[in-house]
């Protein structure tokens, strides 16, 4: 190793390891927050150390290569996608051992960040709907099958994807979201399925594509519905042969990749209107899960908001503490027509813009629940006047307490119940002339 790449890395942790196959190994077996690529005398086609770094996308990568490189558009452009920071022989050891250090910190921050959202949208809960939910997804994991997640938007819908995949037997593969609905159609077929050197004006060099760089772990295909017809025959193929073909490619790509897709609407819909395959749609639909809307499973409402709120300790106001009992209350009575994704924004604004030590309604941007408590008392209220109201007429009318009970539909025991109520007395009966 040369000296001063030596000394640079001399106060941290390192694992040595050449090749990228060695490397792929290692970051199976271990998590390394930060990954230095010492590119010095780079002999193997760039596309393979692009399909590496997608399936290792979590550490922080930094380059160390030849000046020339750079004069290398496919390289440089392999620097943008996945490196946080390069450096070119020779090296300056102290450069770049405080790089390393800098992307260290990056890697701190965006442990912390991941954890923040992994607990506001992971699946927290005790609620029958969220129960059951796990129980599936840990039945559907075994199977190698397609799954097909339906929920409403901001439910968790990834989330889901990826519990599936972790539990699954290609937990050490690569695990690949895609949102069908923000590629532009005129880039969907390239970005899916990659492209070969010259296929069209401006392809330098071939480019691998997602569902590509997903073999030997899961595709998560969000908002699938939004694929444009004529790539779903193209997936089609995909699920049918495991099999795809670059755009200007004349050769057959296996993939062994599995397939789970989600969708806000029904697809059946979908297929009814026109807009999506019925081949396509029952080779997804043979897994299906629903992910049920957070005012299905209020009464986990509270326990997110507080993981949330945690989670997010480093943003929030000096002195926030926790949430007031006006502002819990209005939390349980809110229908989250965003859900958990609603829930994750209005706690995180409200901890950084609360005025007090606890966050109230308004913090939230939620009514304050002693407004419907008004609506409520005044309907209880005008509830009892009418009963008593029933009651008094047909006691005064001088029936016996059997012909009340039975011109109001109740039992004698019930009668009697609501006269004490209401403190009402019991008729008196006339005596017979």
């Amino acid at each position: 190793m040369p000296g001063p790449l030596h000394d640079a890395i001399a106060g941290f942790d390192v694992c040595h390891v050449a090749g990228l196959a060695a490397a792929d190994t290692a970051l199976q077996g271990q998590h390394f927050p930060v990954g230095l690529l010492v590119l010095d005398d780079w002999q193997e086609p760039l596309v393979e150390l692009d399909h590496f770094l997608r399936r290792h996308s979590r550490p922080r990568w930094v380059a160390v290569f030849r000046p020339q490189a750079l004069q290398e558009a496919p390289f440089r452009q392999l620097v943008h996608d996945h490196c946080v920071d390069f450096h070119t022989w020779p090296l300056d050891p102290g450069r770049l051992s405080h790089t390393l250090g800098h992307a260290l910190g990056l890697a701190a921050l965006g442990q912390r960040a991941e954890a923040a959202d992994a607990c506001a949208m992971r699946l927290t809960g005790n609620s029958p709907a969220i129960t059951l939910l796990r129980q599936q997804i840990m039945k559907v994991a075994g199977a190698d099958a397609p799954v097909l997640i339906w929920g409403e938007s901001g439910t968790g819908k990834e989330l889901v994807a990826r519990a599936i995949h972790e539990h699954s037997g290609r937990a050490d593969g690569p695990f690949v979201p895609i949102n069908c609905g923000a590629i532009p159609a005129s880039l969907v077929q390239s970005v899916l399925f990659g492209y070969e050197k010259g296929a069209f004006t401006g392809a330098g060099a071939g480019k691998t594509g997602l569902v590509e760089s997903a073999s030997g772990g899961s595709i998560f295909l969000d908002e699938i519905g939004d694929l444009p017809l004529e790539l779903q025959a193209n997936l089609l193929r995909f699920l049918q042969e495991k099999t795809i073909y670059r755009v200007g490619g004349t050769r057959s790509v296996p993939v062994d990749a599995r397939v789970i897709a989600a969708s806000h609407v029904k697809l059946a819909d979908a297929v009814a209107r026109g807009d999506f395959r019925e081949d396509l749609y029952y080779r997804l639909n043979v897994l299906t899960l629903q992910v049920p809307a957070l005012r299905e499973r209020r009464e986990d409402v509270v326990v997110l908001a507080e993981e949330v709120f945690h989670g997010y300790a480093t943003e929030r106001a000096r002195g926030v503490r926790g949430f007031s009992s006006s502002a819990l209350r209005a939390m349980r009575s809110h229908d989250w027509p965003g859900n958990v994704r609603e829930l994750l924004n209005r706690v995180r604004r409200a901890a950084v813009m609360a005025d007090g030590a606890l966050i109230q309604p308004h913090d939230l941007e939620l009514e304050a629940p002693g407004r419907a408590a008004v609506s409520g008392e005044a309907l209880d209220s005008a509830r009892e006047r009418a009963e008593r109201l029933a009651l008094q007429s047909q006691l005064d009318a001088g029936h016996s307490i059997t012909a009340v009970a039975r011109e109001l539909g109740i039992s004698r025991m019930t009668l009697y119940r609501l006269m004490a109520k209401h403190g009402l007395q019991r008729p008196v009966r006339r005596a017979a002339d």
